[in-house]
Protein backbone atom coordinates (compact mmCIF):
# COMPACT_ATOMS: atom_id res chain seq x y z
CA UNK A 1 0.00 0.00 0.00
CA UNK A 2 1.31 3.23 -1.17
CA UNK A 3 0.17 6.92 -0.50
CA UNK A 4 -0.69 7.32 -4.36
CA UNK A 5 -3.33 4.47 -3.79
CA UNK A 6 -4.83 6.26 -0.88
CA UNK A 7 -4.66 9.65 -3.34
CA UNK A 8 -6.30 8.30 -6.04
CA UNK A 9 -9.24 6.63 -3.82
CA UNK A 10 -9.57 9.42 -2.74
CA UNK A 11 -9.74 11.49 -5.48
CA UNK A 12 -12.58 9.58 -6.73
CA UNK A 13 -14.56 9.75 -4.54
CA UNK A 14 -14.24 13.35 -4.13
CA UNK A 15 -14.64 13.85 -7.94
CA UNK A 16 -16.65 10.77 -7.90
CA UNK A 17 -15.39 9.69 -11.73
CA UNK A 18 -12.04 7.65 -12.06
CA UNK A 19 -11.60 10.66 -15.05
CA UNK A 20 -12.00 13.66 -13.60
CA UNK A 21 -9.85 12.22 -10.35
CA UNK A 22 -7.33 11.95 -12.88
CA UNK A 23 -7.47 15.82 -14.28
CA UNK A 24 -7.60 16.38 -10.40
CA UNK A 25 -4.11 14.72 -10.12
CA UNK A 26 -2.60 15.59 -13.22
CA UNK A 27 -2.63 12.09 -14.04
CA UNK A 28 -3.56 9.76 -16.67
CA UNK A 29 -7.18 7.83 -16.05
CA UNK A 30 -5.41 4.33 -16.53
CA UNK A 31 -2.84 5.40 -13.33
CA UNK A 32 -6.07 5.66 -11.50
CA UNK A 33 -7.55 2.34 -12.58
CA UNK A 34 -4.14 0.82 -11.67
CA UNK A 35 -3.44 2.45 -7.96
CA UNK A 36 -7.00 1.27 -7.03
CA UNK A 37 -6.79 -1.89 -8.84
CA UNK A 38 -3.46 -2.74 -6.58
CA UNK A 39 -5.08 -1.46 -3.32
CA UNK A 40 -7.84 -4.09 -3.75
CA UNK A 41 -5.71 -6.62 -4.51
CA UNK A 42 -4.09 -6.28 -1.25
CA UNK A 43 -6.66 -5.51 0.73
CA UNK A 44 -8.71 -8.35 -1.09
CA UNK A 45 -11.60 -6.40 -1.96
CA UNK A 46 -13.78 -4.05 -4.21
CA UNK A 47 -13.72 -0.56 -3.26
CA UNK A 48 -15.44 1.10 -6.18
CA UNK A 49 -18.35 0.45 -8.01
CA UNK A 50 -17.07 0.70 -11.81
CA UNK A 51 -20.59 0.64 -12.88
CA UNK A 52 -21.09 3.55 -11.11
CA UNK A 53 -18.31 5.25 -9.93
CA UNK A 54 -19.41 5.28 -6.25
CA UNK A 55 -17.36 3.79 -3.49
CA UNK A 56 -18.92 0.68 -2.14
CA UNK A 57 -19.07 0.27 1.96
CA UNK A 58 -15.26 -0.76 2.21
CA UNK A 59 -14.24 2.16 -0.22
CA UNK A 60 -15.93 4.32 2.36
CA UNK A 61 -14.22 2.76 5.03
CA UNK A 62 -10.57 3.42 3.45
CA UNK A 63 -11.31 6.67 2.68
CA UNK A 64 -12.04 7.93 5.50
CA UNK A 65 -8.50 7.02 7.29
CA UNK A 66 -6.95 7.75 3.81
CA UNK A 67 -7.88 11.30 4.89
CA UNK A 68 -7.00 11.00 8.23
CA UNK A 69 -3.28 9.70 7.27
CA UNK A 70 -2.91 12.69 4.58
CA UNK A 71 -4.00 15.27 6.84
CA UNK A 72 -1.34 13.93 9.49
CA UNK A 73 1.03 13.87 6.53
CA UNK A 74 0.43 17.59 5.84
CA UNK A 75 0.65 17.79 9.60
CA UNK A 76 4.13 16.32 10.11
CA UNK A 77 5.70 18.40 7.04
CA UNK A 78 3.90 21.68 8.97
CA UNK A 79 5.40 20.56 12.38
CA UNK A 80 9.21 20.21 11.18
CA UNK A 81 9.16 23.60 9.57
CA UNK A 82 7.78 25.47 12.71
CA UNK A 83 11.01 23.52 14.79
CA UNK A 84 13.09 25.36 12.20
CA UNK A 85 11.33 28.94 12.89
CA UNK A 86 8.79 28.96 9.83
CA UNK A 87 4.82 28.54 9.57
CA UNK A 88 4.21 26.70 6.45
CA UNK A 89 1.61 24.57 4.56
CA UNK A 90 -2.00 24.20 3.50
CA UNK A 91 -4.72 25.01 5.78
CA UNK A 92 -8.30 24.87 4.55
CA UNK A 93 -10.65 27.13 6.68
CA UNK A 94 -14.21 26.15 6.48
CA UNK A 95 -16.82 29.45 6.89
CA UNK A 96 -20.26 30.16 7.39
CA UNK A 97 -21.01 32.28 4.60
CA UNK A 98 -22.73 35.37 6.54
CA UNK A 99 -19.75 35.30 8.62
CA UNK A 100 -16.94 34.63 5.60
CA UNK A 101 -18.60 37.55 3.40
CA UNK A 102 -16.19 39.89 5.81
CA UNK A 103 -14.11 37.88 7.42
CA UNK A 104 -12.33 35.99 4.78
CA UNK A 105 -10.93 39.03 3.17
CA UNK A 106 -9.56 40.14 6.40
CA UNK A 107 -8.01 36.21 7.37
CA UNK A 108 -6.01 36.13 4.20
CA UNK A 109 -4.66 39.74 4.31
CA UNK A 110 -3.28 39.01 7.87
CA UNK A 111 -2.36 35.57 6.98
CA UNK A 112 -0.38 36.90 4.26
CA UNK A 113 1.49 39.72 6.08
CA UNK A 114 1.80 37.82 9.86
CA UNK A 115 2.27 33.66 8.13
CA UNK A 116 3.36 34.35 4.26
CA UNK A 117 4.34 30.37 3.83
CA UNK A 118 1.34 29.51 4.64
CA UNK A 119 -1.39 28.87 1.53
CA UNK A 120 -4.84 29.56 3.12
CA UNK A 121 -8.26 27.36 1.78
CA UNK A 122 -11.21 28.83 2.30
CA UNK A 123 -14.56 26.52 2.00
CA UNK A 124 -18.10 28.49 1.69
CA UNK A 125 -20.53 26.63 3.41
CA UNK A 126 -22.92 25.72 5.83
CA UNK A 127 -22.78 24.31 9.56
CA UNK A 128 -24.48 21.23 8.46
CA UNK A 129 -22.01 20.63 5.34
CA UNK A 130 -18.95 21.88 7.26
CA UNK A 131 -18.66 19.64 10.68
CA UNK A 132 -18.57 16.17 8.38
CA UNK A 133 -15.93 17.82 6.51
CA UNK A 134 -14.01 18.77 9.44
CA UNK A 135 -14.21 15.14 11.07
CA UNK A 136 -13.40 13.88 7.85
CA UNK A 137 -10.20 15.69 8.06
CA UNK A 138 -10.94 17.34 4.64
CA UNK A 139 -11.34 20.63 6.70
CA UNK A 140 -8.24 21.57 9.66
CA UNK A 141 -10.22 24.65 11.23
CA UNK A 142 -14.10 26.35 10.87
CA UNK A 143 -16.15 28.80 11.99
CA UNK A 144 -19.87 27.38 12.87
CA UNK A 145 -22.92 28.05 13.66
CA UNK A 146 -22.83 27.39 17.64
CA UNK A 147 -23.83 25.04 19.82
CA UNK A 148 -23.22 21.56 17.56
CA UNK A 149 -23.72 18.16 18.57
CA UNK A 150 -20.64 16.35 16.34
CA UNK A 151 -18.95 14.18 19.10
CA UNK A 152 -16.09 13.90 16.67
CA UNK A 153 -15.37 18.06 17.13
CA UNK A 154 -14.08 20.44 19.79
CA UNK A 155 -15.46 24.14 19.80
CA UNK A 156 -15.25 27.32 21.32
CA UNK A 157 -17.58 30.96 20.82
CA UNK A 158 -15.86 33.33 18.70
CA UNK A 159 -18.78 35.85 19.11
CA UNK A 160 -22.83 36.38 19.28
CA UNK A 161 -24.98 38.59 17.04
CA UNK A 162 -28.66 39.76 17.04
CA UNK A 163 -31.06 38.20 15.45
CA UNK A 164 -33.28 41.02 12.58
CA UNK A 165 -36.18 40.20 10.66
CA UNK A 166 -35.37 41.19 6.84
CA UNK A 167 -38.43 42.38 4.73
CA UNK A 168 -39.26 44.70 1.74
CA UNK A 169 -41.04 48.11 2.46
CA UNK A 170 -43.94 46.84 1.06
CA UNK A 171 -44.23 43.69 3.62
CA UNK A 172 -46.79 44.58 6.60
CA UNK A 173 -44.31 44.52 9.12
CA UNK A 174 -42.10 47.36 7.40
CA UNK A 175 -43.31 50.14 9.52
CA UNK A 176 -42.06 48.76 12.50
CA UNK A 177 -38.54 49.54 14.13
CA UNK A 178 -38.69 46.41 16.86
CA UNK A 179 -40.92 43.54 16.96
CA UNK A 180 -40.79 40.95 19.79
CA UNK A 181 -40.60 37.27 18.72
CA UNK A 182 -44.36 36.77 20.36
CA UNK A 183 -45.62 38.85 17.82
CA UNK A 184 -44.59 36.66 14.72
CA UNK A 185 -46.51 33.64 15.74
CA UNK A 186 -49.05 34.65 12.97
CA UNK A 187 -46.42 35.38 10.46
CA UNK A 188 -45.61 32.71 7.90
CA UNK A 189 -41.56 33.08 7.99
CA UNK A 190 -38.56 32.12 6.05
CA UNK A 191 -36.49 29.76 8.25
CA UNK A 192 -33.75 27.33 8.47
CA UNK A 193 -35.06 23.77 8.57
CA UNK A 194 -35.90 21.81 12.34
CA UNK A 195 -32.01 20.08 13.18
CA UNK A 196 -30.06 23.42 12.32
CA UNK A 197 -28.31 24.78 15.48
CA UNK A 198 -29.82 28.36 14.29
CA UNK A 199 -33.25 27.10 13.82
CA UNK A 200 -33.68 24.81 17.21
CA UNK A 201 -32.53 28.37 19.17
CA UNK A 202 -35.28 30.10 17.33
CA UNK A 203 -37.74 27.32 18.33
CA UNK A 204 -36.95 27.23 21.49
CA UNK A 205 -36.73 30.94 22.01
CA UNK A 206 -40.02 30.52 20.59
CA UNK A 207 -41.47 27.84 23.39
CA UNK A 208 -40.30 30.19 26.05
CA UNK A 209 -42.56 32.72 24.83
CA UNK A 210 -45.73 30.70 24.25
CA UNK A 211 -45.75 30.56 20.49
CA UNK A 212 -44.70 28.16 17.59
CA UNK A 213 -42.59 29.99 14.42
CA UNK A 214 -44.60 29.36 10.88
CA UNK A 215 -42.57 28.40 8.45
CA UNK A 216 -43.26 29.26 4.40
CA UNK A 217 -40.03 28.02 3.57
CA UNK A 218 -36.78 26.17 5.05
CA UNK A 219 -33.57 27.01 3.50
CA UNK A 220 -30.19 25.46 4.95
CA UNK A 221 -28.06 28.19 3.82
CA UNK A 222 -28.30 31.62 5.86
CA UNK A 223 -27.24 33.56 2.39
CA UNK A 224 -29.88 32.08 0.17
CA UNK A 225 -32.65 32.74 2.73
CA UNK A 226 -31.59 36.38 2.92
CA UNK A 227 -31.45 36.77 -0.97
CA UNK A 228 -35.25 35.15 -0.67
CA UNK A 229 -35.94 38.59 1.69
CA UNK A 230 -34.05 40.55 -0.46
CA UNK A 231 -36.24 39.08 -3.83
CA UNK A 232 -39.73 40.31 -1.45
CA UNK A 233 -40.60 36.29 -0.78
CA UNK A 234 -41.22 36.70 2.61
CA UNK A 235 -39.98 38.01 5.97
CA UNK A 236 -36.66 36.07 7.13
CA UNK A 237 -35.19 35.92 10.78
CA UNK A 238 -31.66 36.38 10.39
CA UNK A 239 -28.80 36.61 11.89
CA UNK A 240 -27.19 40.50 11.80
CA UNK A 241 -24.50 39.30 9.41
CA UNK A 242 -26.59 38.50 7.34
CA UNK A 243 -28.00 41.59 6.26
CA UNK A 244 -25.94 43.60 3.37
CA UNK A 245 -25.04 47.08 4.40
CA UNK A 246 -27.12 48.51 1.34
CA UNK A 247 -28.78 51.85 1.98
CA UNK A 248 -32.14 51.68 -0.21
CA UNK A 249 -35.68 51.81 0.99
CA UNK A 250 -36.51 48.61 -0.55
CA UNK A 251 -35.91 47.06 2.58
CA UNK A 252 -36.12 47.16 6.16
CA UNK A 253 -33.94 45.77 8.71
CA UNK A 254 -35.99 45.23 12.37
CA UNK A 255 -34.72 44.57 16.17
CA UNK A 256 -36.16 41.44 17.14
CA UNK A 257 -36.64 40.99 20.75
CA UNK A 258 -37.12 38.04 22.75
CA UNK A 259 -34.39 35.90 21.04
CA UNK A 260 -30.73 34.62 22.66
CA UNK A 261 -27.94 36.15 20.36
CA UNK A 262 -26.60 33.69 18.04
CA UNK A 263 -23.02 32.24 18.42
CA UNK A 264 -20.63 31.84 16.14
CA UNK A 265 -17.51 29.93 17.20
CA UNK A 266 -14.19 28.01 16.04
CA UNK A 267 -14.54 23.90 15.51
CA UNK A 268 -11.62 22.05 15.40
CA UNK A 269 -11.24 18.35 15.31
CA UNK A 270 -11.51 16.16 18.19
CA UNK A 271 -9.18 13.28 16.55
CA UNK A 272 -5.68 13.95 15.82
CA UNK A 273 -3.14 17.24 16.54
CA UNK A 274 -3.71 20.17 13.94
CA UNK A 275 -0.93 21.24 12.33
CA UNK A 276 1.16 23.94 13.39
CA UNK A 277 -0.13 26.15 10.33
CA UNK A 278 -3.45 25.40 11.20
CA UNK A 279 -2.93 26.14 14.73
CA UNK A 280 -1.18 29.72 13.62
CA UNK A 281 -3.84 30.42 11.30
CA UNK A 282 -6.27 29.86 14.11
CA UNK A 283 -4.43 32.26 16.11
CA UNK A 284 -4.68 34.85 13.74
CA UNK A 285 -8.76 34.06 13.03
CA UNK A 286 -9.19 34.41 16.83
CA UNK A 287 -7.16 38.27 16.31
CA UNK A 288 -9.20 39.27 13.83
CA UNK A 289 -12.25 38.99 15.34
CA UNK A 290 -11.13 40.36 18.24
CA UNK A 291 -10.47 43.69 15.81
CA UNK A 292 -13.55 43.28 13.86
CA UNK A 293 -16.59 42.50 15.73
CA UNK A 294 -16.67 45.71 17.90
CA UNK A 295 -16.78 47.67 14.77
CA UNK A 296 -19.54 46.01 12.89
CA UNK A 297 -23.57 46.78 14.44
CA UNK A 298 -24.98 43.88 16.74
CA UNK A 299 -22.03 41.60 16.99
CA UNK A 300 -20.76 41.03 19.84
CA UNK A 301 -17.60 39.66 21.73
CA UNK A 302 -18.62 36.98 24.08
CA UNK A 303 -18.21 37.92 28.17
CA UNK A 304 -15.14 35.87 28.28
CA UNK A 305 -13.16 37.40 25.12
CA UNK A 306 -13.94 41.02 26.46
Amino acid sequence: MDLRQLSALTAVADHRSFSAAARALHTVQSNISTHIANLERELDTELVDRSTGKLTEAGNAVVERARRIQSELESMSSDVASTKGEIAGVVRVGIIGTTGRWLAPRLLHAMSETHPRVRTVIVDATTTSLLPQLASSRLDIAVVNLPTNDPDVDTEPLFEEEHVVLVTSDNPLSDKDEIHLADLADVALLLEPVGTGFRDDLDADAARAGIELVAKAEVDGMRLLASLAYEGFGAAILPASAVLGWTDTKWRTISLRGTSPRVVGLATPRRGRTSAAARATANVLREVIGEEVPRRERLHLPATLH
